[in-house]
């Protein structure tokens, strides 16, 4: 069985999802409920940290997808960071630079939430 969890943090009004270890068909259910509860908390300035995610699979990329129109529509945003070169490679792979900011450092990704970036 994968080994996967998603922790929780808050910068000012923006959300920090933590990924760490496997994110396949059998742990997407846990970043989908993580999200779903970022909009039901209405907090749509989500950051995905990928600094310990090990794995993706499509199921995993499936839920970036599910709600990033849902997202964007309510002025919010998804960006993700610091995954590491083999996780990037599969995001790179199926065109999710086009997508998404997918950028360096968490603190890239809070100062574009925050207006300072471009």
């Amino acid at each position: 069985m994968s080994n996967f969890s998603v922790g929780f943090r808050s910068s000012g009004a923006i959300k920090v999802l933590d990924l760490n270890g496997e994110l396949d068909a059998h742990t997407a259910s846990e970043l989908e409920a993580a999200i779903q509860k970022c909009r039901d908390d209405a907090h749509f300035q989500i950051v995905i940290n990928g600094k310990d995610l090990q794995y993706i699979s499509s199921a995993g990329l499936g839920v970036f997808m599910a709600y990033i129109e849902d997202v964007r529509e309510k002025g919010g945003d998804i960006k993700i960071v610091a995954l590491q070169p083999k996780v990037f490679n599969v995001f790179d792979l199926l065109g999710f630079p086009m997508l998404f900011d997918i950028l360096d450092t968490e603190e890239d990704a809070l100062g574009k939430f925050n207006g300072g970036g471009a």
